[in-house]
């Protein structure tokens, strides 16, 4: 658990009914964001391939947001459902999350992180890119997918950090 002044992020079960919650927003938010719900090519993720799911929660322990992680291969993984609710951004949470899947990841023993965005997503470009993640060929499933922006980290560079920082 990773305690701050005003929050705590947290290991949970991909099922559990508050992150299942934050999910249903997220999505929610990008079909409006891309005007339909036609916007992730490949697998959806679930309990049986995600190997990691992060939750941080508010001062009264209200879910504020998540993010998980899916293996790709034996040296890297891919961030998945990345979410912080709308009045929670802003906070430092976003950066409190992605520095403890990348903490897990490394654990596991990935070195790379890659992810998934669109350009209708350009919160989510800034903070990636404000988080040391560089922009590569899309890959995987989004290999032919044009809506699809992707990013990656390589861990090993990046080394340990402090949430916020690049």
């Amino acid at each position: 658990m990773t305690p701050t002044a005003t929050w705590t992020v947290e290991a949970r079960d991909w099922d559990d009914p508050q992150g299942a919650a934050l999910r249903a927003s997220q999505r929610a938010e990008l079909d409006e964001r891309y005007g339909c719900d036609d916007h992730e090519p490949g697998p959806v993720p679930s309990a049986e391939d995600v190997s990691v799911f992060l939750m941080a929660f508010g001062p009264g322990g209200e879910a504020i947001g998540c993010g998980a992680l899916r293996g790709l291969d034996a040296g890297s993984a891919e961030i998945k459902r990345m979410y912080v609710a709308p009045g929670s951004r802003g906070s430092g949470v976003a950066a409190a999350l992605l520095a403890a899947l990348e903490d897990a990841a490394r654990e596991r023993g990935w070195t790379t992180l890659k992810l998934e965005t669109g350009e209708e997503q350009p919160d989510a470009i800034r903070f990636y890119e404000r988080e040391g993640y560089h922009r590569i060929p899309r890959f995987g499933h989004y290999i032919d997918w044009d809506i699809s922006v992707c990013y990656a980290k390589d861990l090993l560079e990046a080394g340990v950090r402090t949430p916020g920082s690049a």
